[in-house]
């Protein structure tokens, strides 16, 4: 038996021969921004602190994922996850793991320079950073806050640490900051950060997604071709990646465009995850979950809880469905989720 054999019959397999090897684990829904696209400017009903996985749940639960289950990649997420106070000692552990997973963070950037070295010494390899504008005014009107400057300095720390690649994220929307694109790649080609455009999803606590007023990816790659000579990369290295990716002035450097509503990737999906309060979803618009933590706290050994991990897997539909006239927003926001 091959190993890849081996993952399929062990590992988190669905019904469509997918494999999830990449785990999202959300370590907190509390968020310190307002972004429009995700939460109401008062913010939301944080989950009690009883609900919340705690440090050694955590730990136990991607032990599990790697030693038994074949994940191959973590990535920490919030709400933001460096509010997380044991957050460098669960980073720590999961990097003692045997075996070794990758392990990275997706982050808003706030905290992230008195960090991010603590985070480099705890193993972290690299860090997703959430940046939608350089200009102070549109990151006030957008995020609510006036943080963009903090947000940069942690991009700074984290190059400064060795957690490269530093990746960006972004979003665009219509009105506030979609002409800015062009900017922004500027910007990171500048410092060396790669640049990914990730189209807005229906996942705001709001429910006021729109289609209509959507930046869809091919209007993205328009505006940025407009400044600079993009070429495609070889899209057979792609794999499972989200991003479909461009060489920028020849390269090496690349701008990745996530076109999760335009160009969905589902048939190539490896991802699951894991929410703070110890829900399995098997995809991130998910409308039902699994409970590992009840099972866990309840004194289920490491077997069971594998076993209800693979089970769970098994109820992922071939696709996210946002398409579909029928599609409907999951209950739980992004913040809630994790990315």
């Amino acid at each position: 038996m091959t190993a890849t054999e081996e993952v399929t019959q062990l590992g988190l397999a669905d019904r469509f021969g997918r494999v999830a090897t990449d785990l999202r684990v959300s370590l907190t829904d509390r968020c310190n921004l307002r972004c429009t696209y995700c939460m109401p400017e008062e913010g939301l009903d944080w989950l009690a602190k009883p609900e919340l996985l705690t440090d050694d749940e955590v730990v136990r639960l991607v032990s599990i994922a790697v030693k038994h289950l074949g994940v191959q990649e973590i990535r920490f997420t919030g709400g933001e996850p460096l509010l997380r106070r044991g957050l460098v000692g669960i980073v720590a552990r999961t990097t003692e793991l045997t075996p070794r997973p990758e392990v990275s963070l997706t982050t808003n950037g706030i905290g992230l320079a008195r960090q991010a070295q603590a985070l480099k010494d705890a193993g972290l390899d690299r860090v997703n950073v959430s940046l939608d504008t350089v200009q102070q005014d549109t990151f006030i009107e957008l995020a609510r806050r006036d943080r963009l400057k903090d947000v940069l300095a942690g991009l700074d720390a984290a190059q400064a640490a060795g957690l490269t690649p530093v990746k960006v994220n972004a979003v665009l929307m219509r009105g506030v900051n979609d002409q800015q694109a062009p900017q922004l790649l500027e910007y990171c080609l500048e410092r060396g950060y790669e640049l990914r455009f990730i189209e807005q999803m229906p996942l705001d606590a709001q429910h006021g997604w729109n289609r209509a007023t959507m930046v869809t990816a091919d209007e993205i790659l328009d505006q940025l071709s407009d400044r600079f000579d993009l070429q495609p990369t070889d899209a057979a290295t792609r794999g499972s990646a989200p991003a479909e990716s461009f060489t920028v002035r020849g390269g090496p450097q690349t701008v990745g465009i996530i076109a999760s509503v335009t160009r969905p990737f589902c048939g190539d999906c490896d991802r699951v995850r894991l929410t703070a309060d110890g829900q399995v979803r098997d995809c991130l618009f998910a409308r039902t979950e699994s409970d590992l933590r009840s099972a866990l706290r309840g004194g289920a050994d490491d077997e069971e809880l594998a076993d209800r991990w693979r089970r769970a897997m098994r109820n992922k539909l071939p696709g996210h469905g946002i398409n579909d006239p029928s599609f409907l927003q999951p209950t739980r926001p992004m913040s809630a989720i994790g990315g």
